[in-house]
């Protein structure tokens, strides 16, 4: 075996919703499996498992990241946001507000793509809001109660950016 081998165990340290979690890993392990079945957080599902659906979205430095087409020693460095690190945040009250959620099993993946859109437009237009939404699937319904979610944060935003002025 040699010492660059997938199976070779590997100590890690990741940054997960502004806290440090150190796991003895194999470097062939997936980032949405050392979250789920090494950290605890089982919010990222694992849906497709090829990076189609969505369900295991997180957000690292600020993009949206499929967290099984990744190997969590890549994360290393990172800053990884995960949908248990959106608690009681406007994104998340607006999907309540807004019925934005669907069985509950892609919904924290299309909360984090959300998330990930307003990070990184505070005002993005309802093509840019399309695209995004297009990276996540979900066959329960319709995205019109997520796209009015994600409408009322953009509204929330831009009151609170014309009271800062």
């Amino acid at each position: 075996m040699n010492s660059h081998s997938a199976d070779r165990k590997v100590t890690i340290q990741l940054e997960i919703n502004k806290e440090q979690y150190e796991r003895d890993i194999l470097a062939s392990d997936i980032l949405l499996d050392v979250l789920r079945d090494k950290i605890g957080l089982t919010g990222a599902k694992p849906g497709c498992l090829n990076g189609d659906c969505g369900a295991c979205t997180v957000i690292m430095n600020k993009q949206p990241m499929k967290s099984c087409l990744m190997l969590a020693i890549e994360a290393i460095d990172s800053e990884i946001l995960t949908i248990e690190g959106l608690k009681n945040t406007p994104i998340q009250r607006a999907f309540v507000e807004h019925f934005a959620f669907q069985c509950g099993y892609c919904t924290s993946g299309f909360i984090m793509i959300c998330q990930a859109l307003l990070l990184n437009d505070r005002n993005p237009s309802p093509e840019k809001i399309e695209t995004w939404l297009s990276s996540n699937i979900c066959r329960c319904t319709g995205y019109k109660e997520i796209e009015k979610a994600i409408y009322s944060v953009i509204e929330l935003l831009n009151i609170k950016n014309q009271t800062n002025q």
